[in-house]
């Protein structure tokens, strides 16, 4: 329900009556004579909104504007950028969607199907190395010549090669630039995928740790040294399953 305010409008008659009054008594033609008689209404306007105030009440079916500010407020929490509590990896984050937008725009932009199918590759092999080091600020180290110097360096070769294409000529310079573009999308291309795999080093070296450390443990127990063979071998000690795979005791 939204408040309105009802103004009286006896303040305003009290006021016509001192005027009106004030010509059958005074002659009017005089400054002093509308002197007082403005002092009057002025008086007479005061006293009528003191013994007839405004009335507020409450009109159905409207919203109050003040409950309009929530909302507002909640969209503005709503803008504004969530933190990690890492300045570092805000910056990452940051640099990340801007990264991804370029991308987008330039595969858009450039009708190559090879160039657009390695630009939606590298968008999401940056998206996964990025996400990787947001989940493992330790590891942030390792990408700074990805962030440094690979991934600004791959959105500006690809904006010449946008801009040359877009040219619709094919002239000695603009036809060898973009082909120098082409063949480097190749090794581009298989420099993310490393650096991705690479992020990963430190979990298969674990793995391989735990696997070697399991393998000695079911040797002790004397669970290990199967070996499987896809022929059937003589001997009394052999066991031949009906698929044809011995199992050597």
């Amino acid at each position: 329900m939204a408040k309105h305010t009802k103004q009286s409008v006896i303040p305003m008659y009290l006021v016509g009556g001192v005027w009106l009054m004030g010509g059958m008594f005074f002659s009017l033609y005089r400054v002093s004579d509308y002197a007082i008689c403005g002092l009057m209404s002025a008086a007479a306007f005061i006293a009528g909104k003191a013994l007839f105030p405004d009335k507020v009440y409450d009109m159905p079916g409207e919203p109050e504007e003040k409950k309009e500010e929530p909302k507002e407020k909640k969209k503005e929490e709503k803008e504004k950028p969530k933190t990690t509590g890492n300045a570092e990896i805000d910056k990452l984050i940051v640099e990340r969607d801007r990264a991804l937008s370029e991308m987008r725009r330039l595969n858009d932009a450039i009708e190559d199907a090879k160039i657009s199918d390695q630009i939606d590759h590298l968008e999401m092999v940056t998206r996964k190395i990025i996400d990787h080091v947001v989940e493992h600020p330790k590891k942030l180290s390792q990408i700074r010549k990805f962030m440094n110097y690979y991934l600004p360096t791959t959105l500006k070769l690809l904006n010449a090669y946008d801009r040359m294409d877009d040219t619709g000529i094919s002239g000695d310079n603009i036809s060898t630039t973009k082909q120098k573009v082409e063949n480097m999308m190749d090794t581009i291309v298989k420099a993310y995928d490393k650096q991705l795999d690479s992020l990963y080093g430190e979990e298969a070296l674990d793995i391989s740790t735990d696997i070697t450390v399991m393998e000695n443990l079911l040797a002790q127990e004397g669970l290990g040294g199967f070996n499987f063979q896809n022929t059937t071998s003589s001997g009394g000690q052999n066991k031949t399953g009906g698929d044809g795979i011995t199992l050597e005791l």
